[in-house]
């Protein structure tokens, strides 16, 4: 099995609105902001006969536009984000990304000062 990664970052505000974890005040309740890194992941069981998974080239235009979507947002107000979640950012992402990579195999959101990271991978249920 091949695995083909690429990885951005971007900028993004959100919250996750009162009463998280039945706190009212809890810190994720506010808006506040993250650097988040995203690492998209392709498989494939051979490589094709240019000798690769996919050209990089087309991996990062197709990352590119989901990064343009996200970069210096508030998260809460894209559609299909309103509770953006690490967990809900891999699916929206996933989701978007899968017909222009049919390769896709996961998709990985993390807030790398945090050290927190999810990984969204629908084979693996």
């Amino acid at each position: 099995m091949f695995e083909q990664s690429y990885s951005f970052t971007f900028e993004a505000a959100h919250e996750l609105g009162q009463n998280v974890e039945d706190t009212p005040d809890h810190p994720y309740s506010h808006v506040h902001g993250h650097s988040f890194e995203v690492t998209v992941t392709l498989g494939a069981n051979r490589v094709g006969e240019k000798g690769w998974v996919m050209d990089f080239t087309q991996l990062r235009a197709a990352c590119q536009n989901i990064h343009d979507l996200l970069d210096h947002r508030f998260l809460n107000h894209i559609e299909g984000l309103e509770r953006p979640t690490l967990e809900n950012l891999a699916l929206f992402i996933h989701e978007r990304l899968s017909s222009p990579l049919p390769a896709l195999s996961s998709v990985e959101v993390a807030r790398p000062s945090l050290r927190e990271r999810v990984r969204y991978s629908p084979s693996s249920h």
